[in-house]
């Protein structure tokens, strides 16, 4: 089976997705501030600022495994019930 195929067309993981690499980009461009910087009171809230970020991301991922899992689940429920 390819990998499109086994993909969940869900509306909800796709907003996660979204979300997720607007977060991804948010870190890129801190990075390049913070690199960018020379003042250490600023790269200080640049790194605590990243370190939400990365938060959101890890929780963003939590929630898009929960869902996928609540998915294959319905999906395979369903599959069953058919057969």
């Amino acid at each position: 089976m390819r990998r499109k195929e086994r993909e969940i067309d869900d509306p909800y993981l796709d907003e996660l997705k979204i979300e997720f690499n607007q977060y991804s980009t948010e870190l890129k461009k801190l990075k390049q501030k913070f690199l960018k910087s020379s003042a250490s009171s600023e790269q200080s809230k640049i790194i605590k600022r990243m370190d939400v970020i990365s938060t959101k991301m890890e929780n963003n991922q939590k929630q898009s495994t929960r869902v996928t899992q609540s998915r294959l689940k319905d999906m395979k429920k369903n599959r069953n019930k058919r057969i």
